[in-house]
């Protein structure tokens, strides 16, 4: 197909089915950074303690791992949409709690971390159900743009949303959880609204077999096994993102606002790249993009660990989130497209632990690096070790590398089977 104009077909806005999901996902990613940044500031108001902001991170942490896998296995035998219903319900209910829990000063730390606990069980829940419905609502040839446009929706989240909270919370964190609950409120009136079918599923007991079935799927499917774990170990040796306050102060000698710049500017490389990669279609040489991509990001780790220029800091961050936004969206399609429809709740399960694990101890591991070498050492590790995983895995997974199309091609399957 190559360049050609893009039939009726390709088109994204075609596909009611796909704009509504976009739109309710879109509206559902403003409101929780919305309610993040005033969570985050109610609660240090209440307590000023540094270790009640860090028990959020914990109550947010521990729901996405420990209910995965079971809200893969119900994604799986259950109506997946009436699954996201039920999530981005108990979400609006405790948004609505917090107002007035707030309104009449009710609100103390034991209410807010237990508010925060239930809306974090509602997400574990509602996440493998939602990945799971994206391929049915386009055709495989353009899912790898409609991920991208998901994904554009939620950078200008992640870029707007906190500001927009920022500016809220001025009339009140009640003002703030208000408005995040109405963007619930929409996001859940256009999935009810949604156009979704899937036969009636054989009904499976929820036992350990069955719940670890992703993690059998993806150790016997080497792709989705290269993917998976490349993008575990890239975030696991990246976490540079986590020492940004420290290079702010101590190397690039700015500000707060030169610390806003720096955290905002992955968001701005990854939003530019996605607009793009959404209105283009991957045709060729899908493995050795993704693997270029993940190598670009290691360059942009160890470009940023070396600066001593605000300008060529940002220019680094810029770069590093537009890599990751291809690698992310090469990969994300290529494991949807690989799993079976009766598959996907628990494999995204997997994967999102996979994610959420390796973003925390990224952190954890650049925190910890850096205290014993400084921050410049430890950014420069990650960004040199992300380039050898990069390496290794091309050695490790030759038919990821050699794969043409996001589209799992049958006879090369057979030739490799």
């Amino acid at each position: 197909m190559g360049s050609m104009a893009p039939t009726a077909d390709e088109s994204l806005l075609k596909h009611r089915a796909f704009v509504a999901f976009w739109l309710a996902r879109t509206c559902s990613s403003f409101g929780f950074q919305m309610f993040s940044v005033a969570i985050s500031w109610q609660i240090y108001a209440l307590t000023n303690s540094a270790m009640a902001l860090g028990i959020i991170g914990l109550m947010q942490f521990l729901p996405s791992v420990l209910l995965a896998l079971p809200a893969g296995h119900l994604a799986d035998q259950f109506d997946r949409r009436r699954i996201v219903l039920l999530g981005q319900l108990i979400e609006c209910a405790a948004l609505v709690a917090l107002v007035f829990l707030t309104l009449f000063h009710w609100a103390g730390k034991i209410e807010i971390w237990g508010l925060v606990f239930l809306i974090s069980v509602a997400k574990a829940l509602e996440w493998p159900a939602i990945t799971s419905m994206l391929p049915a609502l386009v055709p495989p040839g353009i899912l790898a743009r409609a991920m991208a446009s998901t994904s554009v929706g939620s950078q200008a989240a992640v870029i707007v949303g906190p500001t927009l909270g920022g500016l809220l919370y001025v009339a009140g964190p009640d003002v703030v959880y208000g408005v995040s609950a109405a963007f619930y409120l929409l996001s859940l009136c256009l999935v009810a609204r949604l156009r979704y079918e899937r036969p009636p599923q054989t009904r499976l007991p929820m036992n350990l077999p069955n719940l670890f079935a992703g993690v059998r799927f993806i150790r016997d499917r080497k792709d989705v096994l290269g993917v998976i774990s490349l993008d575990l170990f890239a975030v696991l040796l990246g976490g540079a993102t986590a020492l940004l306050p420290i290079f702010a102060q101590d190397i690039l000698h700015t500000g707060p606002w030169g610390l806003g710049l720096l955290r905002g500017a992955p968001s701005v490389g990854a939003l530019l790249v996605g607009i793009w990669l959404s209105r283009n279609k991957l045709e060729k040489h899908v493995g050795m993009i993704m693997f270029g991509s993940v190598a670009g990001f290691g360059v942009a780790t160890l470009v940023f660990a070396l600066s001593t220029q605000l300008w060529l800091s940002l220019l680094a961050l810029a770069a590093l989130g537009g890599f990751d936004m291809v690698s992310m969206v090469i990969r994300g399609a290529l494991v949807q497209l690989d799993t079976p429809d009766d598959m996907r709740g628990r494999v995204n399960a997997v994967n999102a632990i996979f994610i959420n694990t390796s973003n925390q101890l990224g952190e954890f591991e650049s925190g910890m690096l850096a205290a014993f070498f400084g921050a410049v050492p430890a950014a420069a590790i990650g960004g040199v070790g992300t380039l050898v995983v990069v390496g290794l895995w091309m050695a490790l997974f030759p038919h990821l590398r050699k794969r043409q199309k996001l589209e799992n091609d049958p006879q090369h399957e057979a030739t490799r089977n």
